[in-house]
């Protein structure tokens, strides 16, 4: 409606009810900015949807771009919510560690204060317990979703840096950031390089209590800067996407050029990439006098995610005592340089992380906040459960076997799993499986019990020792006579309880081409996947069902 035209309608009613003119002129004055501003917004609304898509994952939503300059990778999003999950019981740990250490300090002042005054007794005992605030770095942060899901969806943060090398990203992120309603000094669009970033940040004021590092490729660039950024008991959250160096599948002198560690090519060689980049974190912090904590370290899909807390410690229980005050460097057991079993020469790599890579008592707490979540809350509840009850069955031991494989170097059948797990348990050790694979078997049980137990299985399953080479490796191992006879008998406990209430243990991948997307740049279009020539080359694909 024509301005003039409202003046008149105005002016006519205002005189006919005898109310204040100037009154309805400045009613009509707002209306008209109101009007004026609402065509804006449409227009800017229209403008938006024609170069941008918004995308929702959890409580974030995001302006994705049509020309693909900072991409989004729906295949992370299980990534993302197990970070989510990860950084929130990490933050209720830190908390009550914080308050515990308070409570001392606060408890020895009352005690000094009672002494000498009741009043000041009384103040200090009514003093109500402070919340703890805590600060995030995502230190590749590209779109900003991570961010803002983090803004979003935990409580108690005091502020997020979203950094990125390229203007492109942190203009974006800006947008988003304004887009979900959040104030830009909550979340800090950075731009720099991150490793200059995790540098300026190593002195004690200016660390972050979480530091976030989701490279395309390895994080090894930036491990180094990360465990002297990261603050006191902190968390590092780091993903590294080179599986084909980490598993073998590339030249091994990329794995040590990167991690300082050789791959060993084999079924367990995607827990082994754990402990590989773990190892690079251990020796990387002990420059510092700092030692890592893992709380939860997973393979997934085509990546690998950890979760650490880094604590400045010199003294490490790597070491014996032989006297009072002096130390030497632990000794294992000599070994030859042949396999006792079969005779070959062995395949030396390593180093790696030999400890525990899981902390049960973190991933229980997580496990039960999961529980308590809805679908909604974490679209990919469903998996994330099974996983990490996968994770609270697994044994405290490095690596794993393969039936398969076993069962294929002495050219016999496959026993079942059920059967083959009961065999251990009925002769004394424990077993479980492994996040990292289906139908892998973790045990404590030494390879010589392993082989009399598939000695045990060809008794009453006979191989064709015809069809078997001499001097091969099947024929030296089914040469020697089995010390015991395994109890194939089915035992209440080798079935493990996420399988039998039926967890989504190993997902399928849920649609085509399901793996990492091309590298985002800001000066072209991210290409599909199958006809990008820079996405990387990747080991075999883990094949995954739902048993």
């Amino acid at each position: 409606m024509p301005l003039h035209s409202t003046l008149c309608e105005i002016a006519i009613y205002a005189k006919s009810q005898k109310k204040n003119f100037l009154k309805y002129i400045l009613a009509v004055k707002n209306c008209h900015t109101r009007l004026f501003t609402s065509v804006g917004s449409f227009e800017k609304t229209v403008k938006m949807d024609s170069e941008y898509s918004v995308i929702t994952e959890g409580k974030a939503s995001i302006l994705f771009p049509q020309n693909n300059k900072v991409f989004y990778n729906n295949v992370q999003q299980f990534n993302r919510d197990l970070s989510v999950a990860a950084i929130r019981i990490w933050s209720e740990i830190f908390s009550e560690e914080k308050q515990k250490k308070a409570q001392q300090k606060k408890d020895s002042d009352i005690k000094t204060q009672c002494n000498s005054s009741l009043t000041e007794c009384l103040h200090h005992i009514r003093q109500p317990s402070k919340t703890y605030t805590f600060t995030i770095l995502e230190a590749l942060a590209a779109s900003g979703l991570r961010s803002i899901r983090y803004a979003k969806e935990i409580s108690n943060i005091k502020y997020i840096v979203a950094n990125d090398l390229d203007l492109d990203a942190v203009n974006l992120i800006n947008r988003n950031v304004e887009y979900n309603e959040l104030s830009k000094d909550f979340v800090r669009a950075n731009q720099g390089d991150a490793c200059s970033v995790l540098y300026q940040h190593r002195n004690f004021p200016d660390r972050f209590d979480v530091i976030d590092l989701d490279p395309y490729g390895t994080a090894a660039p930036f491990i180094d800067g990360a465990v002297q950024a990261v603050e006191e008991g902190g968390l590092l959250c780091i993903t590294c996407t080179d599986l084909a160096n980490l598993t073998g599948s590339n030249y091994p002198e990329k794995c040590y050029a990167n991690y300082g560690s050789i791959p060993v090519k084999g079924e367990f060689c995607h827990e082994m990439a754990l402990r590989i980049l773990l190892h690079t974190l251990s020796t990387s912090a002990a420059k510092y006098r700092r030692h890592i904590i893992p709380l939860l370290c997973c393979s997934i899909d085509f990546y690998i995610r950890i979760f650490v807390r880094v604590v400045t410690s010199p003294v490490e229980p790597l070491a014996k005592v032989t006297g009072k005050n002096s130390f030497v460097p632990i000794t294992g057991p000599i070994v030859n340089s042949s396999c006792e079993h079969c005779e070959n020469k062995f395949h030396v790599g390593g180093p790696i992380w030999s400890h525990s890579i899981h902390d049960k008592k973190f991933v229980h707490r997580m496990l039960e906040h999961i529980k308590e979540s809805s679908k909604e809350t974490y679209q990919t509840h469903s998996r994330m459960l099974g996983m990490l009850s996968v994770v609270m069955e697994e044994l405290d031991v490095p690596l794993f076997h393969s039936l398969p494989t076993l069962a294929g170097t002495l050219h016999c059948t496959n026993p079942p799993l059920k059967i083959f797990c009961s065999a251990i348990l009925n002769k004394g050790y424990k077993v479980s499986a492994s996040h990292a694979m289906p139908g892998s078997v973790k045990t404590d049980a030494p390879m010589d019990v392993i082989w009399d137990i598939f000695r045990s299985w060809i008794q009453l399953h006979p191989v064709t020792m015809k069809n078997i080479k001499e001097n091969s490796p099947a024929r030296k191992i089914l040469a020697v006579e089995p010390s015991f006879i395994a109890d194939f008998t089915i035992h209440p406990n080798a079935e493990p309880t996420s399988r039998k209430i039926k967890l989504v243990r190993y997902q399928q991948n849920p649609e085509k081409f399901w793996g990492p997307k091309a590298r985002a740049t800001g000066k072209r279009k991210v290409k599909d996947v199958e006809n990008d020539e820079s996405t990387e080359q990747l080991p075999s694909a883990k094949k995954k069902n739902n048993n």
